[in-house]
């Protein structure tokens, strides 16, 4: 008995230092917030692709982003080895929509460590510039065609949001601030684009409209600012303002967005400051006139109406907008309901094309930036959006799982178990932000990099410089198909 006591207390005292450990450490969330526990999950992870083979799913059958998909982030975030061997395990002849690069016989070579003109941050500049056509006073080139989606500080926890920033810093990206207001947690060096939802949080008056004074004391405390997003729609709720379960409104967001702490914060389907294409044109050159930003929109795609009068207005150089930001229908990193996320707007292929196709025949296509999210963030997707029209991309959800997020789809909950989607303070401190800013420029620069190797595979040099020749889609009758109706 008395040896038994002796074999239970030193079990106790090693799990004990096991756990005081694992809530020290800084490099795995899981651990921190439920240590000890947390291991078996890594180990369930290994044994994933075998468990998985023989009684539960394949490698691409999980949704919305696969097991192969998430290993590949997770690799490049970890700066590890994010090959795979033995060949593919997709069926490419028999798999409708599956994409095919086509290769040149003479691609161009990659650079490497000690080339001349070799970067290892793989910077591709956009190739235009943002506010060029319309000479704001604060043009400027992005310095990278892949940028980080809205997502708002209230949403993602200020953790996440600090990380995401910082991050962005290293890899020379901009980070769009989501509707929910410029956060202290947005401060650490990465360039920031504004969004503008119906809510107008952080230039917000107290019958809830546009106050152009808060507006650009905001713009003026914010040095890091280089564009102003004025959001229409959302590819996970399009129709719907933006929803922020009360549980997740603390009195530091309360602060920053202006509205009461502890209930459901719901920004209103349209905005107030503008009702249809004409004055939301005034009010996009109101907003530029009085900050010299670059300023474009953003929205899902529905009925095309609006951009038929878009393009009228247009046609007239006194206004415009200077970017265009289409979401995807499948997008979407909040809370939203399941009619909406499963049914409402285009996904982002069938969208983009059908916006940009306008405009390309009304040969605007060239003054306007045009951004493109959906499910982005891979190397063949992000390509084949730069083919459609897309001069940059925005990803969301990708670089969510870059620092942590392990797809458990508790984000509406405030119960996200790697602190990056809540507001609750034990599971927030698992996530570190130094730690998780380095993984999410490691995903950027792989990302990148990928990209551009596609590129020199294709036999060009830029993205902006690729086609849709270079592709074929499988359909479901299993025969390829070109598409190149839409080729730049």
């Amino acid at each position: 008995m008395f040896t038994f006591l002796i074999v239970g207390g030193i079990v106790l005292l090693l799990l004990a230092i096991w756990a005081m450990r694992d809530l020290f450490q800084k490099k795995h969330a899981i651990l921190r917030n439920f240590p000890i526990l947390g291991h078996a999950r890594y180990f369930l992870e290994m044994l994933g692709p075998e468990l998985r083979q023989y009684i539960v799913a394949g490698n691409d059958e999980e949704r919305p982003f696969s097991r192969d998909q998430r290993s590949w982030v997770y690799a490049s975030s970890k700066k590890q080895n994010n090959y795979f061997g033995f060949g593919t395990d997709n069926d490419l002849e028999m798999t409708p929509g599956h994409l095919i690069i086509k290769q040149s016989t003479f691609p161009i070579n990659d650079l490497h460590e000690g080339d001349e003109g070799y970067d290892p941050k793989y910077n591709i500049a956009v190739a235009k510039t943002l506010g060029g056509h319309r000479d704001r006073k604060h043009k400027f080139i992005p310095n990278s065609i892949v940028n980080i989606s809205a997502m708002s500080y209230g949403s993602l926890s200020a953790p996440a949001v600090e990380a995401i920033n910082r991050g962005c810093e290293i890899a020379g990206c901009l980070h769009n601030t989501g509707e929910g207001g410029i956060a202290p947690h947005h401060d650490h060096g990465g360039g920031l684009i504004w969004q503008l939802g119906t809510g107008y949080y952080g230039c917000r008056n107290k019958q809830g409209g546009f106050d152009m004074a808060m507006f650009k004391d905001t713009v003026a405390k914010h040095p890091n600012l280089k564009a102003i997003e004025v959001k229409l729609s959302q590819g996970a709720k399009p129709g719907r303002g933006g929803v922020l379960p009360g549980k997740k409104v603390t009195q530091e967001i309360s602060a920053i967005r202006g509205i009461p702490v502890g209930k459901d914060c719901i920004s209103p389907a349209s905005h107030t400051a503008f009702s249809n294409v004409d004055s939301m044109l005034d009010f996009v050159e109101q907003l530029a006139d009085e900050t010299g930003l670059p300023v474009g929109i953003k929205a899902a795609v529905g009925q095309m109406e609006v951009w038929q009068e878009l393009i009228k207005y247009a046609e007239d150089s006194s206004r415009g907008v200077d970017f265009i930001a289409i979401d995807g229908g499948e997008g979407g990193t909040g809370a939203a309901p399941l009619v909406f996320a499963d049914h409402v707007s285009l996904p982002f292929k069938l969208g983009f094309v059908r916006v940009f196709e306008l405009f390309k025949q009304a040969g605007l296509d060239k003054n306007i930036v045009f951004m493109g999210a959906g499910k982005l963030g891979f190397p063949d997707q992000a390509l084949f959006a730069f083919a459609l029209g897309c001069d940059a991309i925005n990803v969301a959800r990708e670089p969510m799982m870059a620092i942590g997020c392990i797809q458990a789809q508790k984000c509406h909950t405030g119960h996200c178990p790697t602190g990056v989607a809540t507001q609750n303070k034990w599971l927030m401190r698992g996530l570190d932000p130094t730690h998780k800013a380095a993984r999410l420029a490691n995903y950027l620069v792989t990302l990148r990099k990928e990209v551009q190797q596609l590129c020199n595979a294709c036999g060009v040099e830029h993205p902006s410089q690729i086609t849709l020749e270079s592709f074929e889609v499988m359909r479901e009758d299993g025969n390829h198909s070109l598409i190149s109706s839409l080729s730049r």
